[in-house]
């Protein structure tokens, strides 16, 4: 006699209350994929912050166009207030003052990339110079075979002159003084 294995499914309902939500979100927010960087994270983040506030502010308009309309004959003096509210929030970003900061903070950062760029360039010019001098050797190519030639400098150590070895494809090498 075989047994069989078989599962049934049992329908659940899974509930939570508020507070609970807003701290699996926290988690989830926090979950992050390894492969992708933390500025394309806060990129990401930016540009969705970005698309609910679009989002949001049409639904405000809407609303408000409604209303002016006579599409929504029931107002919610609700709703009116906290766009008031919102709308009295906003910075005001006419003044002088703020515009000329917001231009200086943001030459800054675009200064610290562009110097941060600068001297990785130098740095890996560096490395590149350090990498010649420590092996010394020059090849040469004739864009058809590939390598024509090795010729590599070696120091006698009496401080006078160098050796020089050639070697070509045949793998012979010539000695000069």
């Amino acid at each position: 006699r075989q047994m069989k294995k078989s599962f049934a499914h049992v329908p659940s309902l899974i509930g939570a209350m508020e507070a609970e939500e807003v701290g699996v979100e926290h988690l989830l927010r926090d979950i992050n994929d390894p492969t992708i960087s933390t500025v394309a994270n806060l990129i990401h983040a930016k540009m969705s912050g970005l698309a609910t506030l679009t989002e949001k502010l049409v639904e405000m308009k809407d609303y408000l166009e409604g209303i002016v309309d006579g599409r929504i004959t029931k107002v919610n003096q609700e709703i009116i207030a906290n766009m008031q509210t919102i709308l009295n929030l906003l910075p005001n970003l006419n003044v002088e003052e703020l515009v000329r900061a917001m231009l200086v903070k943001t030459n800054d950062v675009h200064m610290v990339i562009y110097l941060s760029s600068l001297i990785r360039s130098v740095v890996a010019l560096h490395d590149l110079v350090n990498n010649k001098i420590t092996y010394n050797e020059e090849v040469e190519f004739d864009g058809v075979d590939g390598v024509v030639a090795v010729e590599e400098k070696i120091s006698d150590g009496s401080g006078g002159g160098s050796e020089e070895k050639k070697e070509d494809d045949t793998g012979k090498t010539a000695k000069k003084k």
